[in-house]
């Protein structure tokens, strides 16, 4: 692999702007970081990328996806929750291999789009078997996203049966996905027990000692509306936090996604084993469950990531927006405009995305992997140019984003997709969605 040396006029090491700073890629990681002239001599022979006019900031980590849900985007707008699970109910189990496959290219697309270079897609099309799960790992290659696959472990009766495992069956098969998957660069795999209630007992341990098995973060959906917890504690006498810990598997693996309803003994609960957060506020607010304690969370010292979750809840999936929103939401709770700053939040979609997911991401520093994206510092989302962090976190449009890197490798060039041709998406979305629609299709 040629060894690049990116030439910006601006690089965000650590969040602080250093003009006439370069970046080294080989071997799909970040092998120097410095004043561009110290690299130049250093490394003569590396092919040089010049990125005049750019600004150049590590990709963003959505740590929550689920990419088949894109398909079904507008549909379940403005429904209650059980109505939209009922549509998600209804069309999920449809999905064969190639509508798999569809939906995770078109949701991988549209986040490299928005400057995602590292997803962590929760997936639970089982069917009985790894098939689906392949092909979403086969998407992610195809436009070049990097992709953690959190194989979901359900057993709840009432979920459709394309969903449910038994735990020695969820085991088998996230073991043996991990171990088909094992040495791709691209692709990695981590167990995911769905949730407290639609995950028993004993796939809520299996999951969390597979996880110590593979030596990989564990994620499991809490507390994302009211109703799980008082479901939780009608049947336990616990808040859900509280019972996976007395299940004796809360841990410093754990990546509790939502945590919207969590009281505060279980927040500090999660802090005390070194545990994470995958807050998830677009979708939070979408789908009308509410906004996380965040002030709890910092106050505990629990590390913070981001997810977007899917097109269908939230609908937009760029890290960049839900750093934004993240910040704004805390500052109007909490009535306190320095509640939040540009740089926490930042550091939130980005660096803490190496917590969520187990993998060297999210900075710009040796060693971590290539994953870049360069900004256009003349967008006028970006001006005027007094504060390049603080632009980027409160004002940035798409329009900024114009070349994204994964591994070392260009994935977005001048805002269009490398690999796959957008209106190829496109054409494949619309002959899957088509049986769906009733009547002629919109033009």
């Amino acid at each position: 692999m040629t060894a690049r040396l990116f030439l910006p006029d601006v690089l965000l090491f650590a969040g602080e702007p250093r003009a006439g700073w370069a970046l080294l890629a080989r071997e799909g990681r970040i092998g120097a970081v410095g004043p561009a002239a110290e690299l130049l001599a250093r490394y003569p022979r590396a092919a040089r990328v010049p990125l005049p006019g750019m600004a150049l900031t590590p990709g963003t980590v959505n740590a929550h996806s689920h990419s088949f849900q894109s398909l079904w985007r507008g549909l379940g707008d403005d429904l209650p929750f059980p109505r939209w699970r009922d549509v998600l109910y209804r069309l999920a189990p449809r999905l064969d291999e190639e509508g798999a496959y569809t939906g995770a290219l078109f949701a991988f697309a549209e986040m490299l789009l928005r400057g995602v270079t590292t997803v962590c897609d929760f997936f639970y099309l089982h069917h009985g078997g790894n098939e689906r799960a392949l092909a979403v790992a086969q998407a992610a290659r195809a436009v070049g996203i990097r992709l953690v696959l959190a194989r979901a472990m359900m057993d709840w009766p009432a979920a459709p049966r394309a969903f449910r495992e038994t735990p020695e069956q969820a085991v088998d098969n996230t073991r043996a996905l991990a171990a088909a998957l094992q040495g791709d660069p691209l692709v990695s795999v981590i167990p995911a027990p769905h949730s407290p209630h639609a995950a028993s007992a004993a796939m809520v341990r299996a999951g969390a000692l597979l996880a110590a098995e593979l030596d990989t973060p564990w994620h499991v959906h809490v507390a994302e509306a009211p109703y799980e917890g008082e479901e939780t504690r009608r049947r336990t006498g616990l808040g859900p936090l509280a019972w996976i810990a007395a299940l004796g598997v809360l841990d410093r693996r754990v990546r509790v996604v939502h945590g919207v309803w969590l009281d505060r003994e279980e927040i500090w609960s999660l802090a005390r084993v070194g545990g994470g957060l995958v807050h998830c506020p677009g979708a939070n607010l979408f789908l009308g469950d509410g906004v996380a304690p965040l002030a709890l969370y910092r106050r505990a010292g629990v590390t913070i990531a981001l997810g977007c979750d899917s097109g269908a809840a939230n609908n937009r999936l760029s890290v960049f927006d839900e750093m934004r929103l993240a910040a704004v939401l805390q500052k109007g709770l909490s009535g306190r405009a320095d509640a939040v700053t540009a740089l926490e939040v930042y550091h939130w979609g980005t660096r803490n995305g190496a917590h969520a997911t187990g993998l060297p991401v999210g900075e710009l520093a040796p060693g971590r992997y290539a994953d870049l994206v360069a900004l256009d510092r003349h967008d006028l989302s970006l001006q005027p140019a007094h504060n390049l962090l603080h632009n980027l976190v409160y004002a940035m449009q798409p329009t900024a984003i114009r070349h994204v890197w994964v591994h070392g490798e260009p994935v977005v060039r001048d805002g269009r997709l490398v690999r796959v041709p957008e209106e190829q998406i496109r054409e494949r979305v619309e002959r899957l969605i088509r049986p769906w629609r009733p009547g002629p299709s919109p033009c």
